[in-house]
Order: structure tokens, then C-alpha cells, then sequence
């Protein structure tokens, strides 16, 4: 079904593209990153953001915030199934004040994407804040 050495690559792609995407505050960036039913459950409280619109207008408010925290996500590694579309990926993440650089909160990630046509978008993801 899915090349699992492809399919880590392009979403460690995909990752990267997030990455900037967050860190120049493009939501035009960011949709076709993630699929149209995606959910993000929050590391600290447990908020789940259920759908792209609902995404992209929590990082439009995150975006409009001052001072501004740029969030990073570290990939640490991809599992790519080789039956089905579909990867996890596991990593670290932080939050940085852009002004100054001090990383106010950091933890670990767990993602699940799909390929759908010729991309990879995220079908979900969970936060655990550990500091």
C-alpha cells in the first residue's frame, strides 16, 4: 500500500513545512497540512480542536498574541504502516517567546497522518505538557 521509508520521509517534510508555516504565522501554510476532520488535543489541559477551521482560528488568535510563542515540533521518529496510508510520528515539541528566546513550555507529541492523493495531512495529534 505505502513505501514506509517514502512515507517517513514526506512527513518529516510535512513537519518541517508545519514548523515554518508556525513560525512565520502563515495559516494559508498550514491548511493543506491537515485534513478537514483533524483533532488536536492540548499538552497542558486537554482542549481538543476538533476540525481544520477550529485549528486555524486557535493559531490565528495564537498568531495575534503579544509577546508571540513559536511553537517547534522535534521529530524523534515515523512509523509508517505498509498496509494502510498511514504513519506516527513521535516526538518533543516547545514553545519559544520570540522576542526573547526563553522556551516557556516543552514536552512530548504523538501525530497521526494519512496520505490522501498525492499528500500527507494530519489526522491527529496529542500534546503532553512536562515542563
Amino acid at each position: 500500500m505505502s513505501n514506509p521509508a517514502d512515507a517517513e520521509l514526506q512527513v518529516r517534510l510535512r513537519r518541517a513545512a508545519f514548523n515554518r508555516a508556525l513560525a512565520e504565522g502563515d495559516l494559508a501554510a498550514i491548511a493543506p497540512l491537515l485534513s478537514p476532520d483533524v483533532v488536536l488535543i492540548t499538552g497542558s489541559d486537554s482542549a481538543v480542536i476538533s476540525g481544520r477551521k477550529a485549528q486555524l482560528a486557535a493559531w490565528k488568535r495564537d498568531f495575534a498574541q503579544a509577546p508571540r510563542a513559536v511553537y517547534v515540533r522535534s521529530t524523534d521518529s515515523v512509523i509508517a504502516s505498509a498496509v494502510e496510508p498511514i504513519a506516527m510520528e513521535h516526538g518533543r515539541w516547545s514553545a519559544t517567546v520570540q522576542e526573547s528566546g526563553e522556551v516557556t513550555a516543552a514536552g512530548t507529541y504523538a501525530a497521526k497522518w494519512r496520505k490522501i492523493g498525492n499528500g500527507w495531512v494530519l489526522i491527529a495529534e496529542i500534546f503532553l505538557t512536562l515542563g
